[in-house]
């Protein structure tokens, strides 16, 4: 069946749900699990005629602080791959598009399952806010499991 799941996770509520099932599945077929982390990349002041955008964080800061909010992150999925005893692995990207990044992992580690929550969002709110989940299924040549 499936020997390496990679699970990516935002520390939602909604994507320890997916945690959840990715640790089950895991632990039943004997895969490994990975944890996947993105990160937005540091955008850098800029500066041009009539546009100033200055960040209010530095770059060492930005770092430290998003470096952070990963490793708690991954701590939620490492800790319930220890309880059911699932050989665990972390990943991080840095991506502007979580989409793409978690696709990067998943095929930097060798995963053949992507296991991901999905908001469900449909009509206008699906348009406007876009989904990354749809993305990954769209671009990503790796079976996705989708949780709501």
């Amino acid at each position: 069946m499936f020997k390496h799941i990679l699970v990516p996770t935002d520390g939602s509520k909604l994507s320890a749900k997916a945690i959840r099932i990715a640790v089950r599945l895991a632990r039943d077929t004997g895969a490994k699990l990975t944890g996947a982390y993105v990160i937005a990349p540091y955008v850098s002041p800029s500066y041009s005629e009539g546009v100033i955008y200055a960040s209010t964080v530095s770059q060492s800061r930005y770092k430290m602080l998003t470096e952070r909010e990963a490793r708690k992150a991954l701590a939620a999925v490492e800790r319930e791959a220890r309880i059911s005893r699932v050989h665990y692995g972390s990943a991080t990207q840095t991506a502007f598009n979580p989409w793409e990044g978690i696709i990067r992992a998943a095929k930097a580690k060798k995963c053949d399952l992507i296991v991901m929550a999905s908001h469900g969002r449909r009509g206008l709110a699906g348009l406007l806010l876009g989904s990354e989940t749809t993305k990954v299924l769209t671009h990503s040549k790796i079976p996705v499991l989708v949780c709501r």
